[in-house]
């Protein structure tokens, strides 16, 4: 499978950049050979958007799952959008977070230095699919226009960024169920 990892190097043994979107490199990772591509991130010093374009570029390269230390919520919208598992809360070296995201398997949590509180795809709190609350699709928002449907706060619980409650897509006006 290959991975996306935001770095602040060209190699595996960078550290993991904590933005998604301004990071420095991308490193698209082949989690079978570790074999790895670095591409400079072109979108960083946009005043606007950056997530979105970084997004879209690691999806061009193939990128099947994300690990980050944070990512923005634009972004998480494109990645969502394509199903595609953004993991945050990464720290050390590209290499230990891969290493640690392959033994784990796709539910990996976050890097050693994690210390809980779901950084991951089904934690809870956490930024990702199943992570909670947060934007997404799902979710009765307050206001006239926000939310596909009422319900609850997400698909593991928790509040974070993911699928789940809060802004979504769809409109309509009535009544938030609980």
């Amino acid at each position: 499978m290959k991975i996306a990892v935001s770095a602040a190097g060209q190699d595996i043994d960078a550290q993991i950049d904590q933005r998604f979107g301004r990071c420095d490199y991308f490193l698209i990772v082949d989690t079978d050979t570790m074999e790895t591509r670095a591409f400079p991130n072109d979108n960083r010093n946009q005043t606007s958007g950056a997530g979105v374009q970084a997004a879209g570029f690691v999806i061009s390269k193939g990128a099947r799952a994300i690990l980050t230390g944070s990512c923005g919520p634009k972004a998480m919208d494109v990645f969502n959008a394509q199903a595609i598992p953004v993991h945050t809360g990464w720290a050390g070296s590209v290499r230990s977070a891969v290493e640690a995201f392959k033994a784990e398997g796709p539910g990996a949590s976050g890097s050693s230095e994690d210390t809980g509180g779901g950084r991951g795809v089904s934690g809870g709190g956490g930024r990702g699919m199943g992570g909670g609350g947060g934007r997404g699709m799902g979710g009765g928002g307050g206001k006239c226009g926000r939310g596909v449907a009422g319900g609850g706060r997400g698909m593991g619980g928790g509040g974070g960024q993911g699928m789940g409650g809060g802004r979504g897509m769809g409109g309509g006006c009535g009544k938030r169920n609980r």
